[in-house]
């Protein structure tokens, strides 16, 4: 409940800063309200203290969900230190975009505590309607109107579905609950629990695909990332992404006994990973833009996240906490470094390591660890994942499948780092880049690198 009321009111703090501050102060205020909303956060998950308010058993607060916060805003506090000056450059309305971060914040803590299908509707809904807004923040770039009128128009039609299917399971159930016999009389069958409870599962189902960009109801997520503001592409591409699997994790995974080991739950999920994997690495092994590469690669991403569904073992918690963790910050790196490039594609980063050696060191090693090669928290990150839906008895013909298309993406990946390397060139920065930049990104790197060796210094901290 700490995160939930403290990521409002550090939005609304937000709002009235932008009256009453510089506009060169705000970013500050923005990190000094994160760390807050950070302290606010473990203060509950060690129990310290917790704001205690009646939610008449709607919310659930468990020492996943509050972990899982932390690691959020601990993402969110390093996407305001390395692109909070790119933030002030979009537009003169900096405190609102600022505001309307924390607000998602806001949607993002409900999701990581939701104990019922109305509050995880209500958690969607206050993570994603702000969404709109910053998609379409560069308001004389067409691209960016398109992409937030795209989103916009899918989002409602996702949510539409989403409220259908939430619908139907209260017809046939009377219950919002999750605790219930809601999700298990959905999935029971259709003799016993009709027709209404089978159907309304399935639509929630297609609808989390759609706000986790799985295919084949990922048709949105390239043309909305590539353009956004590449600064609000990273935190959508990070945090939100790793919100909406938390959240359809939890609601369908926590179930995952009610479900059974039956052929069709294993075939739906067989073909909808495989799938996610194929469009999004093949359709980024094409891709001449950097920004649009990564966001095919978010894609891909999210096929390797879907592997959580399969069960509830420990794997699947460590994978999903320690998968969040290394995509978050290496995605939020490497979105840095692209937002400062003149050029987004791939010729733009020739000779990068000559010009600027820091920022292309430091980017190999974001690549790296999307690419899941060791010593990285990608490798890990991928291994837990994959072991997860081995020991809970998924096909190993799938986790093969998952493997190769890892390797589809070192190819993509290694030649951004074959332009920067050994490309000839002159790769140029659109602002000068900072030493205390540089030391962010120096400091990003090492955690990787330190979680890729010893992840259970993210782990530890969940388990002690």
């Amino acid at each position: 409940m700490n995160a939930i009321i403290l990521s409002a009111l550090c939005g609304v703090v937000m709002m009235f800063s932008g009256i009453l501050l510089p506009k060169s102060a705000i970013k500050n205020v923005a990190i000094a309200a994160l760390l807050v909303l950070l302290v606010g956060n473990l203060l509950q998950f060690y129990g310290i203290f917790t704001i205690n308010i009646d939610t008449k058993d709607l919310l659930s607060f468990d020492r996943t969900g509050l972990f899982f916060n932390t690691i959020i805003i601990v993402s969110t506090l390093v996407y305001f230190i390395l692109s909070g000056s790119d933030i002030e450059r979009v537009g003169t309305e900096v405190a609102e975009y600022f505001a309307l971060i924390f607000f998602v914040l806001c949607g993002v803590t409900i999701l990581t505590s939701f104990n019922g299908l109305l509050m995880f509707f209500l958690g969607i809904e206050i993570m994603s309607i702000p969404l709109y807004i910053l998609t379409g923040s560069d308001k004389k770039n067409l691209k960016s109107n398109e992409a937030s009128l795209k989103y916009f128009l899918m989002g409602s039609f996702s949510t539409g579905i989403l409220l259908m299917g939430i619908t139907l399971i209260y017809g046939a159930t009377g219950s919002f609950g999750l605790q219930s016999t809601t999700i298990k009389s959905a999935v029971t069958g259709f003799s016993s629990a009709g027709i209404l409870a089978p159907v309304g599962l399935v639509l929630l189902f297609i609808s989390m695909c759609f706000k986790v960009s799985a295919a084949p109801f990922h048709f949105w997520a390239p043309d909305v990332y590539d353009g956004s503001p590449s600064v609000f592409t990273s935190f959508m591409a990070t945090i939100v992404k790793a919100a909406g699997f938390f959240a359809f994790i939890k609601l369908f995974a926590a179930k995952s006994a009610d479900f059974g080991p039956g052929p069709a739950w294993t075939l739906i999920l067989f073909v909808i990973i495989v799938a996610t994997l194929l469009i999004g690495n093949i359709t980024a092994v094409f891709q001449q833009s950097v920004k649009r590469m990564l966001a095919y690669s978010s894609i891909a991403q999210a096929g390797f996240m879907l592997f959580a569904l399969y069960s509830t073992n420990d794997f699947t918690k460590d994978g999903i906490l320690l998968y969040t963790a290394a995509y978050s910050f290496a995605t939020i790196g490497i979105f840095s470094i692209l937002t400062k490039m003149e050029d987004f594609s791939l010729d733009g980063y020739n000779g990068l390591s000559k010009t600027q050696p820091v920022l292309a060191a430091t980017n190999t090693v974001f690549f790296l660890s999307l690419s899941g090669i060791p010593l990285t928290a990608g490798f890990f990150a991928k291994y837990y994942m994959l072991a997860s839906a081995i020991k809970s008895g998924g096909p190993i013909s799938l986790v093969i499948i998952a493997v190769l298309f890892a390797a589809v993406s070192v190819y993509y990946y290694f030649k951004v780092i074959q332009a920067m390397y050994f490309k000839e060139g002159n790769a140029a920065t659109n602002t000068t880049i900072t030493p205390s930049f540089k030391l962010g990104l120096i400091i990003l790197a090492a955690v990787i690198i330190i979680l890729g060796v010893f992840p259970s210094a993210l782990l530890g901290f969940y388990y002690f």
